[in-house]
């Protein structure tokens, strides 16, 4: 843009108030401009500096309510599941899937996400459904022959404001989880017990000890 406005680096630097050794390093590729430099030199040049952050998947940091919950999900699960942790999936979305587990005799994977608190439950359902549409970018699904079906599986832990949210937005969890909590709970312990389908289900977390449960809270109306 310096060299089509027909502008020496001497009088750039002079239009953008800017020390003119430093503009000469950063054409260079030897500085970093900051942010306000590049804002400076774009305006005298007649040009804008847009940065934008995009929404993603969600934060990829597990808080240690989460990681104990995954520990024990790790704990209970049968063999005939394949785990892989922190998933990194590309495309078309971006993000990390917590836990994915495998059970290739049947051809189900399962995207995971657990969560242990919660204020905008449906933000992460979307996020989860857009992971789990981005899984066939993932390393390990060019060994996963036949192409599995991907079922989605969120476990939130069991306090009182989580079971509030669920119960608020009971409509739009029953469809996205609809399968019993009590016959997914039996699918992950069990070697012969068959997933079916995508489900919700409940962790408590006491102090160091974390317990995935059978059934849905008393107060939570859909999963039974």
């Amino acid at each position: 843009m310096r060299v089509d406005a027909g502008l020496s680096q001497r009088r750039l630097a002079a239009l953008a108030g800017i020390d003119h050794s430093f503009l000469s390093l950063v054409e260079r590729g030897l500085r970093e401009p900051s942010l306000a430099v590049l804002v400076a030199t774009s305006t005298a040049l007649g040009g804008t500096v847009n940065v934008r952050l995009h929404p993603g998947t969600g934060p990829r940091v597990l808080d240690p309510i989460q990681a104990r919950i995954v520990d024990e999900l790790v704990r209970i699960l049968d063999r005939r599941w394949i785990v892989m942790l922190e998933v990194p999936v590309y495309r078309p979305s971006r993000g990390v899937i917590d836990l994915v587990a495998h059970d290739r005799s049947a051809g189900v994977v399962l995207a995971v996400e657990v969560q242990s608190e919660v204020r905008r439950l449906e933000q992460q359902l979307r996020w989860l459904n857009e992971k789990a549409d981005a899984l066939p970018s993932a390393a390990f699904w060019r060994f996963a022959v036949p192409a599995p079906r991907i079922d989605l599986l969120l476990i939130l832990r069991s306090t009182r404001a989580n079971r509030e949210v669920a119960a608020r937005i009971a409509a739009t969890l029953r469809t996205a989880y609809p399968s019993r909590t009590a016959d997914a709970h039996a699918a992950l312990i069990s070697p012969a017990a068959p997933w079916p389908g995508s489900a919700m289900l409940w962790a408590t977390v006491d102090a160091d000890t974390a317990r995935i449960l059978a059934h849905p809270p008393r107060t939570v109306p859909f999963g039974r």
